[in-house]
């Protein structure tokens, strides 16, 4: 008998530097094949993407170019959908932490911020509810921003939301609406990789080295 129909959401960058960035040999991540191993018991028909387009750095201008691959990559997936924010980069004066003896007290920095992203994902989350086209919903992330959302469907629409945390530890306060808390690790990353080198209709791509 199949489990409740499922639809998954991600929140791309916090799924990427909580858990992907610290494990780099991780980073080619099958998303179809990791959820079937996180919830063997569910029937996942929708895995939502969330992210943004992320610009080139000094010291990493094929940055652009490895997150094209790996969306590609993510588009031969049938039931994965990516849904795109916005990457801004700000300047921005901050104050340093431990300034230098008669140094200045601040720095002009570059300022990185993901815009919509959480927006989108909270949309999505009560509007595929509404709809009925989930019995049961699992958030990746530990973004506070999506507590309220997620309460919202638990105690309005009456469905159970599981939020699966990618922080090494209890990490924000989603524990306390979702109706289960987990929080992920490693292991079924390794077994959930892409192959090393694929084809998708416009070409060749490989994995990041």
């Amino acid at each position: 008998m199949p489990g409740p129909r499922t639809y998954v959401y991600v929140d791309g960058f916090n799924l990427y530097h909580r858990l992907l960035e610290p494990n780099p040999a991780l980073k080619w991540l099958n998303l179809e094949v990791w959820c079937g191993r996180l919830l063997p018991q569910c029937q996942v028909d929708q895995i939502r993407y969330f992210t943004a387009h992320v610009k080139a750095r000094p010291n990493d201008v094929s940055k652009p170019a490895r997150q094209h691959a790996y969306l590609r990559a993510l588009a031969t997936l049938p039931i994965v959908s990516v849904h795109l924010g916005q990457f801004k980069t700000r300047e921005r004066r901050m104050w340093l932490k431990t300034p230098a003896p008669g140094g200045p007290n601040t720095a002009l920095v570059l300022y990185e911020e993901e815009k919509r992203s959480d927006v989108n994902l909270a949309t999505y989350l009560l509007v595929d509810g509404f709809r009925g086209l989930y019995e049961l919903a699992v958030v990746i992330s530990d973004d506070s921003d999506l507590k309220l959302p997620i309460e919202m469907v638990t105690k309005e629409l009456n469905l159970p939301v599981w939020v699966l945390n990618p922080q090494q530890g209890q990490g924000g306060d989603l524990h306390t609406v979702a109706t289960q808390h987990r929080i992920l690790r490693v292991g079924p990353l390794r077994a959930s990789q892409f192959p090393a080198n694929m084809t998708d209709r416009f070409d060749h791509l490989a994995g990041p080295t």
